[in-house]
């Protein structure tokens, strides 16, 4: 299913048939309710800001490659609200060091637990 809202580009003859032969089910939100699909419609705005208006495209192979290279910024280099204006690069390097963190203070509070069942306490 693909949730979208109700702009030329989603309501199109072609888009319909195509999701047709290809069994995909088209929810469309309610008319001038952005809200009802907001996570699409954050990453819309900043792929228009940030992409779309800053660029110029010679061709569809120009078009990918510079969508390409900016999923790659977006996903590793920019940063992100969400993730407390880390990029999520960092965010994750700081995710794996607070579990590794976590995983040697639960084995060290085994052992300590095992050390003082084998002293008899």
């Amino acid at each position: 299913m693909i949730v979208c809202d109700n702009g030329p580009e989603f309501t199109s003859r072609v888009t319909d048939e195509w999701a047709y032969q290809h069994g995909v089910k088209i929810d469309f939100i309610d008319p001038g309710k952005p809200v009802q699909n907001p996570f699409i419609e954050s990453f819309n705005g900043k792929f228009r800001d940030e992409c779309l208006n800053e660029e110029i495209f010679f061709d569809l192979a120009d078009a990918q490659r510079k969508f390409d290279e900016y999923r790659r910024h977006y996903n590793t280099e920019r940063p992100h609200s969400s993730l407390g204006d880390k990029t999520p690069k960092e965010f994750a390097k700081e995710w794996e060091t607070t579990i590794t963190n976590q995983t040697i203070k639960l084995e060290n509070l085994r052992l300590w637990l095992v050390h003082k069942k084998g002293n008899g306490h």
